[in-house]
């Protein structure tokens, strides 16, 4: 058991902080005590709340976490020349060490900063999900599918499976439903641009066959928003819509381009819009629309995008990004309020992930998944908002320590399940060789 006594507490993005508050985990790693007064707890951890604040974990609903290596390479382009270029080709030579060695760069970075739970598309993505079990943190994971390497058909098994085909089925077999749910598996297409109808009918019945979600990119240039159209005469989301894959809970990457009707078929399947605001700012694709997509009932949380695309796995950068540039692109500072702002990245970001009765607030039964900020920083003084603080003003330094079900994975420039020297020592001198010699 772990007692945090005498604490300010933010137990959601809609409801207020409570001072001089306690939080009781339980030995099951769920919060089993919230409130005023000091519970029975013989025998607990104590950790004192003195000018420290408990938040929801962050949830990081789209990012592609081993391309931290290419954090700050092919820079000043736009998404499909840095793609083609740069990208692809360096990716073409990474193998399942490199990956492990990426993913644990990208972890480290993820925890200190008071993400708990992500969602992953990658390559060799069953490396990435041997890395997430052994980190601690929670992780829907998904091998992204595309058609280059079987224009003409495509099989789970057999000859006729590719690479990533096996992948896929390995990371489902292997990982999905990990260590009690911590680990999910979804189905996953890159995008329309990079596969066919083919494809999007095996992914379909895929997910319907196991109960999956599906995780893609969806209009995130106006380049491959307007192509799309021209090949099949509908936006990607209706194409999608078509071919049944947004009957099975879809996380939609970036959204930046997509249309009223767009917004209206993605709230009546439930879908989710992944909002990418630095990475979609960086490449110069454009601004999604969230606040017409909320008001048209669509569930809209926060991702990072790849570390190669945006250069940080800060989920605090999302958020004052999210909230601040809808004001200016609509001259409207009444856009995007600051609750809605962090229930991108908490509430939203649980339901994107199939997680809204597990984390994404904290509340008596949900698990400990958790940040613990340290407000003794001059730029989070003073408090006349907490929420606001920590919408416009909190970095990702600010955290001192995060728990995922009551564990602590990172304290104070510590890992406890990471061996992050190691992971550099690797990424130096095996990673950096593998892919540019």
């Amino acid at each position: 058991m772990i007692l945090f006594e005498k604490i300010t507490i933010l137990p959601s993005a809609y409801e207020s902080a409570i001072e001089d508050a306690y939080l009781l985990v339980g030995d099951d790693g769920k919060i089993a005590y919230l409130g005023t007064e000091k519970p029975e707890c013989e025998g607990a951890e104590v950790v004192s709340g003195r000018r420290r604040a408990l938040i929801p974990g962050l949830i990081n609903a789209h990012t592609h976490l081993p391309m931290t290596v290419f954090r700050g390479y092919g820079e000043g382009c736009e998404l499909h020349e840095w793609l083609n270029r740069y990208i692809f080709p360096a990716e073409a030579k990474m193998d399942r060490k490199t990956v492990g060695i990426c993913t644990d760069i990208a972890l480290a970075e993820v925890l200190a900063s008071g993400t708990t739970s992500v969602t992953d598309m990658y390559n060799i993505e069953p490396a990435v999900a041997e890395r997430v079990a052994e980190s601690g943190i929670k992780g829907n994971l998904c091998r992204a599918l595309t058609s280059f390497a079987s224009p003409d058909g495509f099989e789970w098994s057999g000859e006729r499976a590719d690479d990533a085909a096996l992948e896929a089925a390995e990371l489902y077999e292997r990982f999905h439903g990990y260590d009690n749910g911590r680990i999910k598996v979804d189905a996953a297409i890159h995008a329309e641009y990079t596969s066919g109808p083919y494809l999007w009918q095996k992914v379909e019945a895929f997910a319907a066959e196991h109960g999956l979600g599906v995780h893609l990119h969806l209009s995130e240039t106006k380049s491959e928003h307007e192509e799309c159209i021209g090949r099949w005469g509908m936006t990607p989301a209706a194409l999608f819509e078509k071919y049944g894959v947004l009957d099975h809970k879809a996380n939609c990457a970036h959204c930046v381009w997509t249309t009223p009707e767009d917004h209206a078929i993605l709230a009546r399947h439930g879908a989710t819009a992944v909002h990418n605001p630095v990475s979609n700012l960086k490449l110069a694709s454009g601004f999604a629309p969230i606040v017409e997509m909320e008001k048209a009932g669509v569930n809209v949380a926060l991702g990072t995008d790849g570390v190669s695309s945006n250069n940080s796995h800060d989920m605090f950068e999302e958020i004052k990004l999210a909230a601040i540039m809808h004001k200016a692109v609509a001259l409207d500072p009444t856009l995007v309020p600051v609750e809605t702002a962090f229930a991108m990245a908490t509430l939203n970001g649980a339901k994107a992930q199939g997680r809204e009765n597990e984390c994404g607030r904290l509340a008596v039964g949900f698990d400990a998944d958790m940040a613990l900020i340290d407000l003794d920083s001059p730029h989070l003084y003073p408090i006349h908002s907490l929420l606001s603080n920590l919408v416009f003003a909190a970095r990702g330094s600010d955290v001192e320590r995060t728990y995922v079900r009551g564990r602590e994975l990172y304290r104070r420039g510590e890992w406890r399940t990471l061996d992050v020297e190691r992971a550099r020592y690797d990424m130096e001198h095996y990673v950096f060789p593998k892919i540019w010699g």
